[in-house]
């Protein structure tokens, strides 16, 4: 018997009416159930008995996709990675004891870089906590010092609102991440479920958006009576979605601007009034212009120690400094500033560019020009020069400029992991575009390349994504090779590999009198095999002459992850270099200043 349109839509609307009911719902089906509520596509993690119902709870459903990595580090670099790219919360799932203690490295990395995640870790039953149970461990304790919250859920009836919570918490004011500890008894027992909050109240956390505008008026009139300014900006510009807002900024004036490490992209390096980037491996000019600058403009950037080097260096100038920041405790936590503004960088930086607009003053034409020469000055001592004509090693800075060079009009993200490589990605890799360049900046941990890129390719598809990395990094997790295969996330990997802990190895020639104790690698795997064994392309590139050919060769492979295996050249530093206890200006330019 054929049913009719009338009855169809009528048991539609049944459905629907149910939906709207109370239903009696296990704690793990709630837990996916906000996940489905917050948007969120993908959940990396990897199973054990204490999250077990939640695994059960996720097979049931599939509007979420589950990413089983190999190890739960990886898990959290990787939802991680997706964060950064994405501006949406990274969302990783990890079971209780080692589960939890091995994802700390991936969240203490979160922390430091402000990224927006919920991590959901499993718990023994409540009856059992502080029992010394099978795979027990202290999460809220282990995690406080490296999460921006922390929740331990002891009833179902809590989870819900404690999911809405996590995600309010992970993404407004500075985000960062939360840790949500489910114990066993709570994902199974049966609660009534009456859906998902629609909004969040919490008297004790509300972050401050708008900026006062008494101080951003009085910015404004230090900015535009500067003689010498100089904006200087940080991964906040990215993280608060702020770079059309900072460009608009920067043409108006005709400022010189500068990116930290974490803020690449925020401003386009192909601009003529981009400096490149500060700090301890930043360049000439741009160091220079940070000290001696007589207006400062920081804006989402927190004045660390391989930005500034020595405070004291720092402070024997005088200068004036506006800070612009959503978080208040990171204004006059390293520098005293002049004028603090708390606020959401987007929003600060809207009202700054409509009272510019307002005002009748401009800035001082002449002065500018002056201080654009001495700028000039700087840049012409090219401080990124090196051998680009030797045709016996690879240089590594000639493999990220090649790759520059063939992907800059592409949708290209580029990730790396930490050491000499990632230097000289930042330095080499012209970044235009906000959110393209992806390395953890606060730790520097290595191992994370390949499950960012992961994260990434899953997010961007078409995107082309590459992993610049280190023999040495790129051992700590590569296992995830075996995650990019099953989940066909065709990744292309640039190993710089010199056989040595590269950045160990140039501080202890520099610093140690050339004692290279136990940074050089004497067994290292044949990468091509080992990339054929987990079911990729491997390449071996050994001349100059090659890189460029074995980059093409890559890009054509687009279903394919390719690892290419570049052997450079071994004695190469990083420079420019401001060692240690050093002022910024007091820089190392080349082997001749050793």
């Amino acid at each position: 018997m054929e049913i009719s349109k009338a009855e169809l839509a009528s048991a539609a609307a049944a459905s629907s009416a149910m939906g709207n009911q109370a239903q009696e719902l296990m704690g793990a089906e709630v837990l996916v159930k906000a996940l489905q509520a917050e948007g969120v596509q993908y959940v990396w993690g990897y199973p054990g008995g204490a999250v077990l119902y939640i695994y059960d709870a996720f097979y049931k459903q599939d509007t979420i996709q589950h990413v089983l990595v190999r190890h739960e580090q990886a898990a959290v670099h990787a939802a991680d990675g997706y964060a950064r790219a994405t501006g949406e919360v990274g969302v990783a799932l990890v079971t209780s004891g080692p589960g939890l203690t091995n994802a700390v490295t991936g969240i203490a990395t979160a922390y430091m870089d402000s990224i927006p995640m919920v991590i959901i870790s499993g718990q023994v039953p409540t009856a059992a906590i502080g029992l010394d149970a099978f795979q027990e461990c202290d999460t809220v304790g282990i995690t406080r010092p490296i999460v921006k919250h922390n929740f331990l859920v002891k009833d179902p009836k809590d989870l819900a609102m404690t999911m809405k919570k996590a995600f309010h918490i992970a993404r407004s004011g500075r985000p960062g991440p939360v840790v949500v500890d489910v114990p066993k008894d709570v994902s199974f027992k049966k609660v009534t479920y009456n859906g998902y909050p629609d909004k969040v109240e919490m008297r004790s956390y509300n972050p401050v958006r708008k900026g006062h505008g008494g101080q951003i008026r009085k910015a404004l009139q230090l900015l535009l009576a500067a003689k010498r300014p100089y904006i200087y900006t940080g991964g906040g510009v990215l993280l608060g979605n702020a770079t059309n807002e900072l460009r608009t900024l920067v043409d108006m004036l005709g400022y010189p601007v500068t990116n930290t490490l974490m803020g690449l992209g925020a401003y386009p390096a192909s601009d003529r009034k981009f400096l490149g980037m500060l700090g301890m491996h930043g360049t000439i000019e741009a160091n220079n212009a940070m000290q001696n600058c007589d207006v400062l403009l920081a804006v989402g950037a927190r004045f660390d120690d391989r930005v500034i080097g020595n405070p004291k260096h720092f402070a024997q100038n005088e200068r004036k400094i506006i800070h612009v920041d959503i978080d208040p405790s990171s204004i006059s936590k390293r520098v005293k500033v002049d004028i603090p503004i708390v606020g959401d960088v987007k929003e600060v930086l809207a009202e700054l560019i409509s009272m510019i607009r307002e005002s009748s003053t401009r800035p001082d034409a002449g002065a500018l020009a002056s201080w654009w020469d001495t700028i000039e000055g700087w840049r012409s001592k090219d401080c990124l020069k090196y051998d680009r004509g030797n045709k016996d090693v690879i240089k590594p800075q000639y493999v990220v400029e090649t790759l520059w060079n063939m992907t800059k009009d592409a949708d290209t993200y580029i990730t790396s992991d930490v050491g000499q490589h990632q230097m000289w990605a930042a330095q080499y890799y012209r970044f235009d575009e906000p959110r393209r360049w992806i390395n953890s900046g606060g730790l520097g941990t290595m191992g994370v390349g390949i499950p960012y890129a992961m994260g990434i390719k899953l997010a961007k598809p078409e995107s082309e994504v590459f992993c610049i990395t280190g023999e040495g990094s790129v051992q700590m997790c590569i296992q995830e090779l075996s995650t990019c295969l099953q989940y066909n996330t065709p990744i292309k990997i640039c190993s710089l590999n010199n056989r040595y802990l590269g950045m160990v190895r140039q501080w202890q020639e520099i610093e140690y009198s050339g004692r290279y104790s136990h940074s050089y690698m004497d067994a290292l795997p044949n990468f091509v095999k080992l990339a054929e064994a987990y079911g990729h392309v491997g390449m071996l590139i050994e001349r100059p002459q090659d890189v460029e050919p074995a980059l093409r060769e890559a890009r054509k492979l687009k279903d394919r992850t390719v690892f290419m295996d570049f052997r450079t050249d071994p004695t190469e530093n990083v420079f420019p270099m401001v060692k240690a206890g050093m002022g910024i200006t007091e820089m190392l330019l080349g082997s001749e200043d050793l």
